[in-house]
């Protein structure tokens, strides 16, 4: 057989500006264990001007194709995991507000692979996910949940998922336990309720937890202990609260999450009464703890309309470096790598360049919208969502709608120059 040349593809691996170079130079690299090997360095593409640029939100590509289709490609390359008939699952207990998965949930399921990896019987062994839900989950995150690493997952449909039921949780668990053979439990060390629900279980199935675990080690859990001044070493158990960053999470396979029945009837009868949230002033929140940031930089001239903003929003109020130098805002309200780390749902940036400090503080944020005048600015960049328009003149047109009724909340007199989605 004669391999012939094909002159088209070499003239494109040698020009950087096509906009096919990316996807002909990368090619696919297996490892010796049949997994794609990441290139980090073709991460990003070539643009117009000859830059590299890096695609930070998953909105640009030099090809033209979208985010979709270029997700669905990567999960395509990737090797599907299954596991059929289980006899044992390794159960994760998640937080996941709102069905989504956060940073620690991901930490979770790759200790958990870790444990399943350690057993005795690997290839009939499941990581099981349970979840409480008001609703089953929808397309989009059951996919998050295959590239996680969730074998199965089970969702017990709940009324309300942010009130707090410690007791109703602990009993659904435990009936869990008898429906299905969970080897481990691993459970959130955080203050949404994983740590209270997975210690009532351990008391329910006279199991002593491991608590403070940031570490699998030689088949041992090692714990933090003494305030994290000192680490301590104890055997495998059921029960495990885990920190996070307990584990690496699981990125080079997909798996079949399918789900599992979750009828099991439980009955328990409630001592402790959920009376909602409290309100509480949103700059009362700490910066690392807040949900939805409304971040002002040197691009607002109005600081008292940048504050009236914020109290309509009932957003936490953040600044960059330099309006926290200018004097225009306290030092703990200063985001960035030489301030404070964020992991807001939604960020809103108004007036921020977007300094590789700042960038660096944003970077678990879920959402982020950039307000400037700038549109080849990193903020921009970055952004989900940008307007590019004045932001006195958005932060005003937003304050009359906001302070409106929602039949007049229409602002006819602002029209922004460009919206980027």
């Amino acid at each position: 057989m004669i391999v012939r040349r094909n002159r088209r593809l070499e003239w494109i691996a040698r020009n950087r500006l096509h906009p096919e170079h990316s996807a002909v130079a990368r090619g696919v690299e297996t490892g010796p264990t049949g997994l794609i090997r990441k290139r980090p360095h073709d991460i990003g593409f070539i643009g117009p001007n000859g830059i590299k640029r890096i695609d930070r939100a998953g909105n640009q590509f030099a090809s033209g194709a979208t985010s979709t289709a270029l997700q669905e490609s990567a999960e395509a390359m990737l090797p599907l995991h299954t596991v059929d008939n289980p006899d044992q699952h390794v159960g994760v207990i998640l937080d996941a507000p709102e069905g989504r998965l956060s940073e620690h949930d991901k930490d979770l399921l790759g200790l958990a692979h870790q444990l399943k990896a350690n057993c005795d019987a690997p290839g009939s062994t499941a990581v099981t996910a349970i979840l409480f839900l008001s609703s089953g989950p929808d397309e989009a995150l059951l996919t998050n949940y295959q590239m996680a690493g969730v074998d199965r997952l089970i969702v017990v449909p709940v009324d309300n998922t942010d009130a707090y039921l410690p007791e109703m949780r602990a009993t659904q668990i435990c009936a869990l336990t008898k429906a299905y053979t969970f080897i481990h439990l691993c459970f959130p060390d955080t203050v949404l309720g994983g740590a209270d629900s997975g210690r009532r279980v351990a008391v329910s199935l006279g199991q002593r937890p491991s608590t403070g675990v940031w570490k699998l080690e030689n088949n041992q859990l090692i714990c933090r202990g003494a305030a994290g001044k000192t680490d301590i070493t104890r055997p495998l158990s059921q029960v495990i609260i885990a920190l996070e960053q307990c584990a690496d999470q699981i990125d080079e396979s997909r798996h079949e999450c399918k789900l599992l029945d979750t009828a099991v009837h439980s009955s328990v009868e409630a001592r402790i009464e959920d009376l909602g949230k409290a309100k509480v002033d949103p700059n009362d929140i700490d910066l690392t703890e807040a949900n939805f940031i409304l971040s002002g930089g040197n691009g607002i001239a109005d600081w008292a309309h940048f504050h009236e903003a914020a109290r309509l929003l009932g957003a936490t109020e953040g600044a960059s470096r330099v309006a926290v130098d200018d004097g225009f805002m306290p030092r703990e309200r200063q985001v960035g790598a030489t301030g404070k780390w964020v992991t807001a749902r939604v960020y809103i940036a108004v007036g921020i360049s977007g300094a590789i400090q700042h960038m660096q503080g944003i970077g678990q944020c879920d959402k982020v919208i950039a307000i400037n005048t700038d549109d080849s600015c990193d903020m921009v960049k970055r952004a989900d969502l940008s307007v590019i328009a004045d932001s006195d003149e958005v932060l005003t047109a937003l304050i009359k709608a906001l302070g409106k009724p929602a039949s007049e909340a229409a602002v006819k007199d602002f029209q922004p120059q460009e919206a980027v989605a």
